[in-house]
């Protein structure tokens, strides 16, 4: 309903931060166990996890205290989740100073998407969209990888990227590193609206994709 994408209404806090944690758990043995092996990378990789996550959901709660007068339990398991996203791509590719900077800008630029952009966007408010996956890994995933060509160093790469010389454009890269990521980010995106699209449409003749408003006033 229209009323429903205006706000979205929790419906269990408590389910929502038990499985924000395990998510949080989760998220570091998916990139520290990336390298499927107990090596620098991994460390790396489980460190900058935490440090990005931590840092994201720290400046979700400020924006959210200094835009709306509260924090949010909400607002902070958003932030948590952009910080994971974010720090993907690079967690065992950058400095932690980096995977400072990666939080912060996750915790920020999807913030603004989901909390500025979103509600000024004709097209997006008629978007069913509860869990703002939009903003949350579609936002953050296209920044953590713009910032990995940006931000990856030399020494991380040469230590487990199968790529000689990869480095990132404020190592000495060169523009073709962030070229390289941001024809990855289109490319994901075009597959995945022509798959998925096609995917609904298939089961659209069997099934409604969507049940009427009057339906959902139920």
């Amino acid at each position: 309903l229209k009323s429903d994408r205006e706000r979205f209404s929790p419906n269990n806090i408590l389910l929502m931060i038990a499985g924000g944690g395990l998510l949080w758990l989760g998220w570091a043995g998916f990139n520290g166990g990336a390298p499927y092996a107990p090596n620098i990378t991994a460390s790396v990789a489980v460190l900058n996890t935490n440090v990005s996550a931590a840092t994201s959901l720290l400046t979700w709660t400020c924006l959210d205290v200094i835009f709306f007068g509260k924090p949010s339990v909400i607002g902070a398991v958003q932030g948590m989740m952009t910080g994971l996203v974010c720090i993907t791509p690079g967690a065992g590719l950058v400095h932690t100073w980096s995977a400072i900077l990666m939080g912060a800008s996750a915790g920020s630029v999807p913030w603004f998407t989901m909390m500025i952009l979103h509600k000024k966007s004709s097209l997006l408010m008629k978007v069913d969209d509860t869990l703002a996956v939009f903003h949350t890994h579609a936002v953050a995933g296209v920044l953590g990888g713009v910032l990995t060509g940006l931000l990856a160093t030399p020494e991380l790469c040469a230590l487990d990227s199968p790529v000689p010389g990869a480095r990132g454009v404020f190592y000495g890269g060169g523009l073709a590193q962030l070229g390289k990521q941001l024809g990855g980010a289109l490319f994901v995106t075009v597959w995945n609206l022509v798959v998925t699209s096609a995917i609904l449409m298939c089961i659209g003749l069997f099934i409604p994709l969507r049940m009427p408003d009057d339906q959902l006033m139920i």
